[in-house]
């Protein structure tokens, strides 16, 4: 069972993706920092500051400016997150994040879902309002007890 988030960016596919895998970016508008730029292959450790989290990612799949593929979470709930850009037009990104992994069977499913797809539209509004303006103090905004 997946997961699927979408949103449209106005700035060029390549700029969106630079978002993602530039250590420096990055902060901007999700993660606190990355441990190095991403790439196929490489385990990228995303520390989250503010909620004195670390998460380890391993990239399984890249194609510049077009996808990232990657797995995150525990080795028995491990989840693989696909973001895909499809440019628009040279000023217009579509963004699309799917997270597969949830288990149809699981008593949490919804709060899970719920949960998820919360996250993924607060990150891309936190990237839309980076790229499009600038803003890069929504990031860490959301408060959980």
């Amino acid at each position: 069972m997946n997961n699927l988030t979408k949103f449209k960016i106005e700035k060029p596919a390549n700029e969106v993706f630079e978002a993602f895998v530039d250590p420096e970016k990055i902060g901007n508008f999700w993660f606190s920092s990355s441990s190095e730029r991403w790439g196929k292959g490489k385990t990228v450790t995303l520390r989250y500051d503010e909620y004195d989290a670390v998460v380890d990612i391993n990239v399984i799949e890249m194609e510049l400016h077009k996808k990232i593929v990657f797995k995150w979470g525990p080795s028995d709930d491990e989840h693989t997150v696909t973001i895909t850009l499809t440019a628009m037009d040279h000023v217009h990104t579509i963004i699309e994040v799917k997270e597969e992994g949830f288990h149809e069977n699981d008593e949490g499913l919804i709060h899970e879902l719920v949960d998820n797809k919360e996250g993924w539209v607060y990150m891309l509004t936190c990237l839309k309002g980076y790229l499009e303006c600038g803003i890069s103090t929504l990031r860490a905004g959301i408060v959980k007890e």
